[in-house]
C-alpha cells in the first residue's frame, strides 16, 4: 500500500515579526483527512502560524512548508487560497457596503476559475448557498447583509463556516474556532 505525501509538512519553522522571535524550530506534519489542534497559551504563536501559512505580510519565516507537495512559501496568498488553503480568522473583518451574497459568489467563482470550472450564475449560486445554509441551520437573511457588518462574534464564525462549506478547501485552518 502506497503512503501518500502529507497535505501539510512544516519543517523547522522559525518566525519573526520584525526583530521579535515568535517561535522557533517548529515542525508539524498533517496527512490528508486528519484533524489536528494546536493549543497553547496566549502569545505562543498559534495565530501567527495561521497568518504565516496564508501569506500575511510582516513576518519572516525560516524553514520549509509544503502544501500538498508544493512549496507553500513560494506561493502568493491568492495562489495559496486557489490551491485550497482556507483560514477562518480569529477576528473576521467587517466589510460594510459589500453584500455577503456578492462576496461569497465572487470567492466561489475565483476558486472555480482556478479549477477550470465555469463560473456559477447568480440564480444558481443562490440555490447552492441556501442548500449550504440549510445544512448549517443558518438564516438565508445572512446573504442580504454586508459581509460581517453588525454580525455578532458567533454570526461571524458561522459566516466563515458557510464560506468554508461553499469553497470546499483542501485544508481549513480555524483560528479560535471555540469562540
Amino acid at each position: 500500500m502506497a503512503i501518500s505525501s502529507p497535505i501539510l509538512d512544516i519543517q523547522h519553522a522559525t518566525v519573526y515579526r520584525g526583530d521579535t522571535l515568535v517561535f522557533s524550530d517548529f515542525s508539524f506534519v498533517l496527512q490528508a483527512g486528519e484533524h489536528a489542534a494546536i493549543v497553547g497559551p496566549n502569545g505562543a504563536g498559534k495565530s501567527t502560524l495561521s497568518n504565516v501559512l496564508t501569506g500575511r505580510d510582516g513576518y519572516t519565516l525560516g524553514g520549509s512548508v509544503d502544501f500538498d507537495g508544493e512549496d507553500l512559501l513560494a506561493m502568493e496568498p491568492e495562489d495559496r487560497a486557489n490551491a485550497g488553503l482556507f483560514l477562518a480568522f480569529q477576528h473576521p473583518t467587517e466589510i460594510p457596503g459589500v453584500g455577503n451574497m456578492y462576496f461569497l459568489r465572487a470567492a466561489l467563482n475565483a476558486v472555480r476559475r482556478e479549477r477550470g470550472l465555469d463560473e456559477i450564475a447568480a440564480v444558481d449560486f443562490l440555490t447552492l448557498a441556501k442548500e449550504h445554509m440549510a445544512r448549517l441551520d443558518m438564516d438565508p437573511a445572512f446573504l442580504s447583509r454586508s459581509v460581517n457588518d453588525g454580525f455578532s462574534g458567533g454570526e461571524k464564525k458561522r459566516n466563515e463556516v458557510l464560506q468554508m462549506s461553499l469553497l470546499e478547501p483542501r485544508l481549513a485552518i480555524l483560528d479560535e474556532i471555540d469562540s
